[in-house]
């Protein structure tokens, strides 16, 4: 199996795309922002709950506010109000005071929750959950040890399955996907499951399970950059073959440990907060315990960059400088997006989180997606090794990338992006708009790229030729005609649609640019009638099919190949090389040289002794000799013949020739040919050919008289030239 082609250099691009793996797990957010107490309300609380939910109460109100005045309501607007710096730096004074205060009492808070957890493993018998953990983690080693050896001619087969073609490499990986999935499930029934079947005090249960989640996070993460990075060193000597993401086995091996270590560390710090949580610690306390563990998340992301691989192109054609460049932009953007977690500011931190991911994780799904399910050609930029299905899938992972993170955006900057009232402000709709404009966008672009593939592969299958003539080369010849003008108006349709509907979607009203574009197109065509009559003639010649690409044309004196044609003219090369681009409406009639059959025609003059009969003879031998010639074989469709006297002229018999031909441009090298082997045997068959001459009949005396005279002329010519060059 050859699989040279999947070895490929680490791309900057790529490398830059595999550190955005690091931008999801640099903090933990998530844990510290939304985690809350677990304390009941107070009993004057309560006490209002159920006030409220009387049926009579909540009667008794709505009919108060039917009968209250219109105009005493006031309508409170649904745009935020604006933050003012004051306000945020009184926020984050707030915020930074409450850690402080958090620091200060994070010592007792951590004393109150040990005697909780000690009254707990009172409860289980003096069972510490570490040890717990601890035998638990064994039993699910032990299951997942024996699913392993149960499953060794399953191993076998990966480990030998082909990985060239698109359902060879697609079946491979789905295999190793099943494979770890059912290995790592065997881990989790052998670790959870078992835990489970016994009855276990609340707060023991929860700091088990939640560990063992961690650890089976852990595990799942290990098993899925296995399978999409396949580093070396594995039991498997031929993972590396099965790669999904193409990289280098050394950036393979760098970054699966790293996006591990991250994944891996980030569980277990969010299991830790949420059982904080649980034990009674504050919210602030919370906070600080998030952000110290977010510290070793940011020494991972830094230590990774630092140490990453060269990529080979960048180590060769650039300097160091640049890469430590790089590199220490990299480490004060992590340090920059954990400043702005501690300092509370989430909208600032995830908008510069998805800045920073997104193009990553968009470069990363199309450099896996083709070298998945795409040709060996996809590896380049120029996506001409890209499939349907790849396309399909690579387009669409794109655009879920980009919607989801528009979503996400929106749920984070509190954007209602469904609703829309009078209130919102200019800002919010304008947002809206953008938004919506991107999804129309980004279907539009999915769209064209299907039907690019669709037309640009169909092109590709009418690179083959056929028999001249035949109805498979017609077909071949119409398709390569017509897919290219589709494709253009095809495009400007798809950009037409998506600028307007894009333009509806920012609250443009397209009514009215739908007229205009109307009114103008008419000022348009009565302004440049010759364009609109190109174009029209243009179809017209299309649907007549009046010529194809490659076919030999002649209008007027314009004549040559078509190489190509716009919407308004066409392209004829030359036979001597020239190119004309003639406008469709200067074409008029066109004499097409390359349909169905031609009859190419000559004369020859031959003396008046000559035998027409066994010019005859010679002429159908040498037909049958040049029908003979492998090189012009195919093209002919009747031998050489002569066709008759054709017409007495003043110094010879003039014959006529002729024969039919397949539409080629070899027409005139087998005239010639036939004109060489005419003359060849005439020359040996003793037929001369004519040749003019002047017969001076007469007696001597007047012969005499007529030479002198002859003579006296020529004195008379040459002595006016002597006297014009004087």
């Amino acid at each position: 199996m050859d699989t040279s082609w999947m070895h490929v250099s680490v791309t900057p691009r790529l490398q830059a795309a595999l550190l955005m793996v690091f931008l999801c797990f640099s903090s933990l957010p998530a844990a510290a922002q939304q985690a809350q107490p677990s304390s009941s309300p107070p009993e004057n609380v309560q006490r209002f709950v159920e006030l409220i939910a009387d049926p009579d109460v909540q009667k008794w109100l709505l009919q108060q506010a039917d009968a209250a005045p219109t105009a005493e309501r006031p309508i409170a607007p649904h745009s935020e109000p604006d933050i003012s710096f004051a306000d945020f730096t009184m926020r984050f004074r707030s915020h930074m005071a409450g850690l402080f205060e958090a620091s200060r009492s994070f010592p007792s808070q951590t004393m109150q929750a040990a005697d909780f957890l000690d009254q707990e493993i009172e409860e289980s018998r003096g069972i510490r959950p570490i040890f717990l953990v601890s035998a638990f983690l064994a039993a699910g080693f032990l299951l997942q040890w024996i699913f392993r050896a149960l499953t060794s001619r399953w191993r076998h087969w990966m480990a030998q399955a082909p990985f060239t073609t698109v359902h060879e490499r697609t079946l491979a990986v789905g295999t190793r996907l099943l494979w770890a999935a059912c290995y790592l499930a065997s881990f989790a029934i052998g670790s959870i499951g078992f835990f489970l079947l016994f009855e276990w005090p609340p707060l023991i249960r929860e700091i088990v399970v939640g560990y063992l989640l961690a650890i089976v996070v852990f595990r799942l993460a290990s098993a899925i950059v296995t399978v999409l990075l396949a580093p070396p060193g594995l039991t498997d000597a031929t993972s590396h073959l099965h790669r999904v993401i193409p990289v280098s086995d050394a950036a393979a091996a760098h970054w699966s440990k790293r996006a591990v270590y991250l994944i891996g560390w980030y569980a277990f710090g969010w299991v830790t907060i949420r059982l904080l949580g649980t034990m009674g610690f504050s919210i602030p306390a919370r906070q600080l315990v998030a952000y110290a563990l977010g510290l070793v998340l940011l020494a991972i992301a830094i230590e990774a960059v630092w140490r990453r691989p060269h990529p080979t192109s960048l180590a060769e054609h650039k300097p160091r400088i640049n890469w430590r460049a790089k590199n220490t932009l990299w480490t004060l953007y992590f340090i920059a997006i954990w400043l702005l977690w501690v300092a509370g500011a989430m909208k600032l931190f995830w908008i510069a989180v998805v800045v920073a991911a997104l193009p990553g994780a968009i470069v990363l799904a199309k450099a896996s997606v083709n070298n998945l399910l795409g040709t060996p050609a996809a590896h380049g930029d120029d996506g001409s090794g890209m499939t349907l299905l790849s396309v399909i899938v690579e387009r669409g992972i794109r655009a879920a990338l980009i919607i989801g993170t528009l979503i996400f955006l929106a749920d984070v900057l509190e954007i209602e992006l469904t609703e829309m009232t009078m209130q919102d402000s200019p800002t919010l709709r304008l947002v809206r708009g953008l938004l919506s404009a991107g999804i129309i966008f980004l279907a539009v672009d999915l769209i064209w790229n299907v039907a690019k593939v669709l037309i640009d592969r169909k092109l590709g299958q009418t690179q083959a030729t056929f028999e001249i003539g035949s109805e498979q080369e017609r077909r071949r010849a119409r398709i390569r005609t017509l897919l290219p003008i589709f494709k253009n108006i095809l495009m400007i349709l798809l950009v037409a649609i998506a600028v307007m509907m894009g333009l509806s979607s920012l609250g443009v009203e397209i009514g009215p640019l739908i007229a205009g574009a109307g009114v103008v197109g008419v000022a348009i065509g009565f302004g440049a009638q010759t364009v609109v009559k190109d174009v029209i003639s243009g179809m017209f010649y299309l649907l007549d099919d009046a010529f194809r690409v490659g076919e030999y044309i002649q209008s007027g004196s314009y004549k040559g190949t078509v190489e190509s044609f716009s919407l308004r003219s066409i392209k004829l090369r030359h036979h001597r090389g020239p190119i004309y681009i003639v406008p469709f409406s200067e074409l008029g009639a066109v004499q097409n040289m390359s349909r169905d059959w031609s009859v190419v025609k000559f004369m020859l003059t031959v003396s008046y002794e000559a035998d027409i009969a066994k010019v005859k003879s010679i002429t159908k031998t040498v037909g049958k000799t040049l029908r003979d010639d492998e090189e012009f074989q195919p093209f002919i469709i009747e031998n050489l013949k002569m066709k008759g006297v054709e017409e007495f002229t003043d110094y010879g018999i003039k014959l006529s020739f002729g024969m039919t031909l397949k539409p080629t441009q070899l027409q005139s090298a087998i005239r010639r040919r036939a004109y060489a082997m005419l003359r060849e045997a005439f020359k040996q068959n003793g037929i001369e050919f004519a040749q003019p001459t002047v017969q001076i009949g007469g007696d001597d005396k007047n012969s005499a008289a007529a030479a002198a005279q002859v003579q006296l002329q020529a004195h008379q010519r040459e002595a006016a030239l002597n006297a014009a060059a004087k």
